[in-house]
């Protein structure tokens, strides 16, 4: 009989630029480098929502892989398949790749989140071993989908290392704001054009004019794309408060340009509303970005709290004073650069995170998973 081959399932284009589908591109090509073969499988981009010929096609690649192979499936496709992983529960090897739980993200209907939450948890269900992102998704997959701890392995994304260091000199005249994501509502633009609009008068009715940011620039990378809708509206939003000419949403930009994005910038700001984990705030910390962001998800264990200052998803008057605090004060913005770049440093590499994975798969191959895996090669960040 031969070896049992590795095979990852993903639904659309793994050139993607979103965190998820880097995290698996990074993954597979540091796994490549150490030698593990493996094959990858497209479905379509419909998930977590497909139609029934999108669910037969899942089906239909399932079937084709040999008996007793590993089957990786990354999250946005399997918790959709719940039927599909039962069928094939018994004669394949099914990982769950999880980033978060498909009913945390942001503007879905309440049926919609049942409906998932639903799906998910028989998905989960069916598979030997689920692969969770940090300890504040393992933690999620265990309360609310009913998932054993000695199921779940934590492999965090790795994080290039980043030699850039600003050079010295006077402060900017105008503090330079980057955010990286896609704009989708959970990570949260829409807070954050309120809250610096708390300084003109233009934001939320009702809040107080502050008047307290130094001069600024915001630019926003990410898909316009994936939810054009909510896109369309932060677009027409910017457009309508008082800083339309201080606000550039750019677009995607590829893996090398984000290196000349960080490096160009003094703060690194994401409001989001959950993170599994958070690959932009990690490599935030690496090229020396002081953060503000949020309390959300895994958050607060990715941005140690001398590197960022965290807020609660969803309070505009805290971003906006957070953001006041940090702009202002360019002494400040050095003691949190250099406590993000220590962090940076006890933070896994990517070979780290490729060699859980591939322990995983030999272990599921041996019939003997295992307990959980610790974190790979991490030191605690408090």
């Amino acid at each position: 009989m031969s070896e049992p081959r590795l095979h990852f399932v993903h639904p659309g284009d793994l050139a993607t630029l979103t965190g998820g589908y880097r995290y698996a591109t990074e993954l597979l090509a540091a796994m490549a480098a150490m030698g593990r073969q493996f094959e990858t499988h497209r479905l379509s981009d419909r998930f977590p929502f497909p139609s029934a010929a999108n669910v037969d096609d899942a089906n239909a690649v399932l079937t084709a892989i040999p008996d007793g192979d590993v089957v990786v499936v990354d999250g946005l496709a399997l918790g959709a398949l719940p039927e599909v992983a039962q069928r094939h529960a018994s004669r394949l090897r099914l990982v769950a790749l999880v980033h978060h739980p498909l009913a945390l993200e942001s503007g879905l209907r309440p049926d919609q989140i049942t409906a998932l939450q639903t799906s998910e948890r028989a998905a989960l269900a069916a598979v030997d071993a689920v692969v969770v992102t940090s300890p504040a998704t393992a933690a999620a997959v265990a309360a609310g989908y009913d998932v054993a701890a000695s199921r779940v392995t934590i492999i965090e994304p790795g994080t290039r290392p980043s030699t850039w260091t600003a050079p010295p000199g006077p402060a900017p005249a105008v503090v330079r704001l980057l955010c990286v994501a896609t704009l989708t509502p959970r990570k949260g633009h829409a807070d954050l054009l309120e809250a610096l609009a708390l300084d003109c008068g233009a934001g939320v009715p009702g809040r107080p004019v502050r008047s307290t940011l130094p001069p600024w620039h915001l630019t926003c990378i990410g898909s316009t794309t994936r939810d054009p809708a909510h896109a369309a509206r932060l677009l027409a939003r910017a457009g309508d408060l008082c800083f339309v000419d201080r606000v550039s949403f750019v677009g995607e930009r590829p893996p090398q340009d984000l290196d000349a994005a960080y490096e160009s910038a003094d703060i690194f700001v994401l409001p989001s509303y959950h993170e599994g984990y958070g690959m932009v705030l990690a490599e935030a910390l690496a090229h020396g970005l002081p953060i503000v962001s949020t309390t959300a998800g895994a958050i607060p264990r990715t941005v140690p709290s001398g590197a960022g200052i965290l807020v609660p998803p969803g309070n505009i008057d805290a971003l906006h004073e957070a953001l006041a605090l940090v702009m202002a004060n360019a002494p400040l913005r050095r003691r949190m650069s250099d406590a993000g770049r220590a962090a940076a440093r006890r933070l896994p590499t990517w070979e780290q995170a490729a060699r859980a994975m591939i322990g995983l798969v030999d272990r599921i191959v041996a019939n003997s998973p295992g307990p959980a895996v610790a974190e790979p090669a991490r030191s605690a960040l408090r």
